[in-house]
């Protein structure tokens, strides 16, 4: 039986997450203090005992999301062996250190670089996203593509009847209206700083440019599948691209999980706070096995 193991994104955190594996676990602790180290202030501080406020930075939750998966990922040693990973957008980073494309230091380097970038373009532009529920994915992109005045767009396909829209604060008001008189049956705006996987993170995809293509990538350990093309990669140069690109671009986690099962995936191991892309892998194909730790 084939084994993927995926990785949640922004999102997914909660006040103390990764508390009880640093307590529990020589690894944890340590891979944690070096992350600590490495980022120049105690993020697991804020991670254990934090505000959910203070949680909910990009700039923190970002490497506190990547750091709880990673760790579960390292600690499991031999035991980790994925035929195939992949991660829901910051995610992809976690599938990647899992996968052995990047060294942990390398990799939280990367993602903390990111979250800076993707708040300097928050604070740029106010923008927002939301969260559309019932609608057919093409429906959704036929209303967004009809606002062509300002900047709203498709931006995560979740799995059938969610997929989440991203743009600035007018864009994503007037596309929410259009799509519930479409036959949404929900169009919830989402508690986020900005618009990510939009053209507005645009900033942000030219400032983490310079740091990817400088980065240390090695031939991953298994296939990952990435959240722009849905197909699986082992290439560190098109990893690369795919990585750079992905920061603009839509997240395919549907076409993504079908064609896993479709390379022989039966079953999805969630490894990160919280159980979210279990429940969306349930939407998208009942017949795997499912199982998380956290």
């Amino acid at each position: 039986m084939k084994t993927a193991y995926v990785f949640p994104g922004q999102g997914a955190q909660f006040v103390g997450m990764a508390k009880d594996l640093y307590n529990s676990n020589e690894t944890a602790k340590n891979l944690l203090e070096r992350a600590n180290e490495q980022l120049g202030f105690r993020i697991t501080d804020i991670m254990f005992d934090g505000t959910a406020e203070e949680l909910k930075q990009t700039k923190v939750t970002q490497p506190a999301v990547f750091l709880h998966s990673v760790v579960l990922a390292l600690m499991m040693g031999d035991e980790l062996k994925p035929d195939m990973t992949a991660g829901h957008s910051l995610g992809e980073f976690s599938a990647l250190a899992a996968a052995g494309a990047l060294s942990f230091e390398e990799a939280l380097d990367l993602v903390s670089k990111r979250a800076m970038a993707m708040q300097k373009a928050c604070e740029k532009q106010p923008s927002t996203m939301a969260a559309i529920l019932g609608l057919d994915d093409n429906v959704i992109k036929e209303v967004v593509n009809g606002i062509t005045d300002t900047t709203v767009v498709a931006a995560n396909f979740n799995c059938p009847g969610q997929v989440v829209i991203s743009g600035t604060i007018e864009g994503i008001d007037r596309a929410c209206e259009q799509l519930k008189a479409a036959g949404a049956k929900r169009a919830l705006k989402l508690a986020v700083g900005g618009a990510f996987h939009s053209p507005l993170m645009e900033p942000a995809r030219a400032e983490l440019a310079e740091a990817i293509d400088n980065a240390k990538f090695i031939t991953p350990k298994c296939p990952i599948y990435q959240n722009v093309t849905a197909k699986p990669s082992t290439d560190p140069v098109e990893i690369k691209e795919n990585l750079i690109a992905q920061l603009t671009s839509p997240v395919r986690w549907t076409e993504s999980v079908q064609a896993m099962i479709g390379d022989g995936a039966e079953k999805f191991v969630e490894l990160g706070p919280g159980s979210v892309l279990q429940g969306l892998i349930r939407k998208i194909n009942r017949n795997v096995e499912l199982e998380g730790r956290q």
